[in-house]
C-alpha cells in the first residue's frame, strides 16, 4: 500500500457490531425461487403500459411513482400503504423528534392525480401464479407489474427489568415513535447512522443526551478511528456525550443500566439499534431472499413480474438505508418499467450522515482493509475538525471518508460517482484550493444539493430567477432545507452565486 501522506489507523476487529442489531444471515433463503427473468420476460413486464402496483408508501415508493409519470408511463398505478400516512424520511422524523419540525408540517410532494393511493390497506400475501395481491380484509387485487417497497423493521435488544414496556422508551422508526422529546435526560441506544444523527440533533436542540454504543466510536462500521474521534467531538460540542464500548442491559422507569453497572437517568430512551429488511411479503411469493429480497442490477427479483427497491432489497456493493440510494433505485426502476434500455442501478454511492460536512464514499471494507496496491491520501487536522482519507486505485477513488471538508465533500464526491481520475495535487483538492475542481462552476446543474428532498442546483437557480431571493422563499419554492437542514449553507452559497451572475 502506498501513501502520499502519513498513514492512518484503521478500524480493528474489536470494533464489533451492536449486539442489539442482529441481522438476517445468508442462510435466510426463500423456500423456493423461480428462474431469473429473461430478456423477453422483462420486455413483457416493463413496456410502459402495464398496470403497476406498489406495496409500501415510503420515500422510495413515492419517488418511484413520481418518476414513472415523468418518464411517460401510461398504465394505471396503484400504491398500497399499511399505515394511514406515508413512511417519512429518516431526516424528517429526526426533525420531528427534536422539535424543529411540527409533525403536522410533514408533507410529501403531490403525486399525479391519476395515481390511486390506498393508505391503511395492509397487503398480507402475493400470489405470483395468479398475479394478484391479497389484503388483510380478504380482498384481492390483480397486478401487471408488482413493486415491493416494504422497507425495513427495527431490530430491538433484549432488556431486563421493565424492558420495552418501560415508560419513556420509544423506537423512532415511525412517526409515532418520533413524537417530540419534551423533557428530561435522553439516552439514545445504538450509535450507528440513525442513532448518531438522533443524538446530534437532540443535543443541538438543547437536550441532555447520552449516546450508548458498543463500538469503539460512533458509526464504527462506516468510519475509521480518526473520523470517529471527530464525530465524537462534534457530538460533544452539540451537547451529546458518547458512552462507547458500553451496552444498555436493563431499563427501569427513568433509568437505564449499563453493562458496567452504572445507572443513567433516562426520561426518554430511544432505541436506534438497527433494522432488518422486511421480507415477509416476499416470502409469501416464494421469492429468493438472502438478507433482503434478492434483486439484480435492474432491481428484478426471481419472478419476472416482481421488482423490489429500497430497504427491503439487497443489491451487491451498495449502501442501504440512505435516501440517496433510494432516489437512485427509484429513478432507475422507473426507467426500466417504462421500457428504457440500460437502466441498471449505479453502484457508486455516498453516505451523507446528517452531521456537518461528513461523507463516506464507497464500501466500508475498502476503507478498513484496502488492497496492497491501493494509494492513500490523508489530510488530518484535528485542531480544526478536519480529516480526509481517500483510498485510490489507478488514480480513482475506491473509498474514502471526509469530515469538516465541505468543498471536498461536493467535489470529491462528484469525481467518485462519475469514476473520474483525481487531479495530481490531491491535497489541494481536499483543502478546496484546486480552482479547476472546486470553483462555483464545477458543480453541475444536475448535482443534488438538498438530499432530503432531491433538490438540484438547477432547481435552486430556477427558483431564484422566479423571485425566491431568501432562504424561507427558497424553502417554500423547492423544499430545500426543510428536511435535516444541513444543506442550508450550500443553498445560501448557490443563491449568492446566482445573485452575482
Amino acid at each position: 500500500m502506498r501513501a502520499t501522506t502519513a498513514t492512518t489507523a484503521t478500524a480493528t476487529a474489536s470494533d464489533t457490531a451492536t449486539a442489539a442489531t442482529a441481522t438476517a444471515t445468508a442462510s435466510d433463503t426463500a423456500t423456493a425461487a423461480t428462474a431469473t427473468a429473461t430478456a423477453s420476460d422483462t420486455a413483457t413486464a416493463a413496456d410502459g403500459t402495464s398496470a403497476v402496483t406498489v406495496i409500501g408508501y415510503g420515500p422510495a415508493a413515492h419517488r418511484l411513482v413520481q418518476r414513472l409519470r415523468h418518464h411517460g408511463h401510461r398504465g394505471p398505478v396503484t400504491v398500497f400503504g399499511a399505515e394511514p400516512h406515508p413512511a417519512y424520511q429518516r431526516a424528517q422524523l429526526t426533525s420531528v423528534l427534536d422539535g424543529t419540525l411540527p409533525a403536522g408540517a410533514l408533507t410529501l410532494a403531490p403525486l399525479p392525480a391519476d395515481v390511486e393511493v390506498r393508505t391503511g390497506t395492509r397487503i398480507t400475501a402475493v400470489d405470483p401464479r395468479r398475479r394478484l395481491v391479497r389484503a388483510e380484509d380478504g380482498t384481492e387485487h390483480p397486478y401487471g407489474v408488482l413493486v415491493l417497497a416494504t422497507g425495513s423493521r427495527p431490530v430491538l435488544p433484549q432488556l431486563a427489568g421493565a424492558g420495552r414496556h418501560a415508560p419513556g422508551l420509544r423506537v423512532p422508526h415511525t412517526l409515532r415513535g418520533a413524537r417530540p422529546v419534551t423533557k428530561g435526560p435522553v439516552v439514545v441506544v445504538g450509535g450507528g447512522l440513525r442513532g448518531t444523527e438522533t443524538a446530534y440533533a437532540l443535543g443541538r436542540a438543547g437536550h441532555d443526551v447520552t449516546l450508548v454504543h458498543p463500538g469503539a466510536h460512533p458509526m464504527h462500521r462506516l468510519l475509521d478511528g480518526r473520523a470517529g474521534a471527530l464525530v465524537t467531538a462534534a457530538l460533544r460540542e452539540a451537547g451529546a456525550v458518547a458512552e462507547t464500548g458500553r451496552r444498555v442491559v436493563a431499563v427501569e422507569p427513568g433509568k437505564a443500566l449499563l453493562d458496567d453497572g452504572r445507572l443513567l437517568a433516562a426520561g426518554t430512551l430511544l432505541l436506534c439499534t438497527g433494522t432488518a429488511p422486511d421480507t415477509a411479503l416476499a416470502r409469501t411469493a416464494r421469492l429468493a431472499v438472502r438478507h433482503g429480497i434478492v434483486v439484480d442490477d435492474r432491481l428484478r427479483t426471481s419472478d419476472p413480474y416482481i421488482y423490489a427497491l429500497g430497504d427491503c432489497a439487497r443489491t451487491r456493493g451498495r449502501h442501504h438505508g440512505t435516501l440517496e440510494s433510494a432516489w437512485d433505485e427509484a429513478d432507475a426502476l422507473a426507467r426500466t418499467l417504462c421500457g428504457a434500455d440500460g437502466s441498471s442501478v449505479a453502484t457508486r454511492h455516498i453516505v451523507r450522515p446528517r452531521l456537518p460536512a461528513l461523507a463516506v464514499l464507497g464500501p466500508p471494507d475498502a476503507l478498513h482493509a484496502p488492497g496492497d496496491q491501493d494509494e492513500h491520501v490523508v489530510l488530518s487536522d484535528p485542531a480544526r475538525g478536519r480529516y480526509g482519507r481517500l483510498v485510490l486505485r489507478e488514480g480513482r477513488v475506491r473509498a474514502g471518508v471526509l469530515v469538516g471538508l465541505d468543498r471536498a465533500v461536493a467535489t470529491v464526491g462528484r469525481l467518485y460517482t462519475e469514476d473520474r481520475p483525481l487531479p495530481p495535487d490531491r491535497l489541494a483538492l481536499l483543502l478546496g484550493t484546486d480552482k479547476e475542481y472546486t470553483g462555483g462552476s464545477a458543480l453541475p446543474d444536475t448535482a443534488v444539493v438538498c438530499h432530503c428532498n432531491n433538490v438540484t442546483r438547477m432547481d435552486l437557480r430556477q427558483a431564484w430567477r422566479q423571485g425566491a431571493h431568501d432562504l424561507p422563499a427558497i424553502a417554500a419554492a423547492t423544499r430545500a432545507t426543510t428536511g435535516c437542514g444541513t444543506c442550508a449553507e450550500a443553498v445560501r452559497r448557490i443563491c449568492g452565486t446566482a445573485a452575482a451572475s
